[in-house]
């Protein structure tokens, strides 16, 4: 069973996720709340295994509700759950931790998809979403760095241990020492802290 949470400020729209996974028999919603900080305490006290995150909540947003998930290192994977396709929302949630990011016109079998797949452990974008993560990818890919390696890289420049990268990517840690591995020998770089200074002197 997938054990939901609903983080969105909109209660006719958590009446509408409550009607649709009531009638999916492998999923069921946990909790729920409008604003992060009512949703904090119910988050640590039984950390569902996917919470349904809108990106624009009154008080503390989206993104930073994410970034906290991931500090606080619970087992829960994050769908965004948006009216917003903008750059200004989608990279920084996507780099807050968010495994999946959706829109909120998608039909309802695909907010139903996407959930599952969320949960799995993989990720779920909308159309315009995936064009955006394709997008960066393929502009942000120097000196052979495969787009995994670019992720990778990135999360190293902003600091974080091989555990949140593989928590954020949806990855193994021995999975991300692979990757750290070869990024490093491919632009001849002797650890973390290099290849963090490459990276900001390259503008990731």
């Amino acid at each position: 069973m997938i054990h939901i949470f609903l983080l969105d400020d909109h209660p006719t729209l958590r009446v509408g996720l409550r009607l649709l996974i009531a009638q999916a028999p492998d999923m069921c919603i946990v909790g729920e709340a409008g604003d992060a900080e009512t949703a904090r305490a119910a988050l640590e006290a039984a950390p569902p295994d996917v919470l349904v995150l809108d990106c624009q909540l009154p008080g503390e947003d989206g993104i930073s509700m994410a970034r906290w998930v991931r500090r606080r290192e619970l087992p829960t994977r994050i769908l965004a759950f948006s009216s917003f396709a903008d750059d200004a929302y989608v990279y920084p949630m996507i780099q807050a931790g968010a495994a999946g990011y959706l829109l909120k016109d998608e039909l309802p079998g695909v907010i139903v998809q996407a959930i599952r797949c969320v949960a799995q452990g993989q990720g779920y974008f909308s159309p315009p979403i995936a064009a955006r993560l394709a997008a960066w990818v393929q502009e942000g890919r120097p000196d052979g760095l495969t787009g995994r390696e670019v992720e990778v890289l990135r999360l190293v420049a902003q600091g974080a241990t091989n555990k949140e990268i593989a928590l954020h990517l949806g990855i193994s840690e021995h999975t991300v020492q692979f990757h750290v591995g070869n990024l490093l020998r491919k632009l001849g770089l002797r650890g973390r802290v290099e290849a963090a200074v490459w990276a900001r002197e390259h503008g990731l």
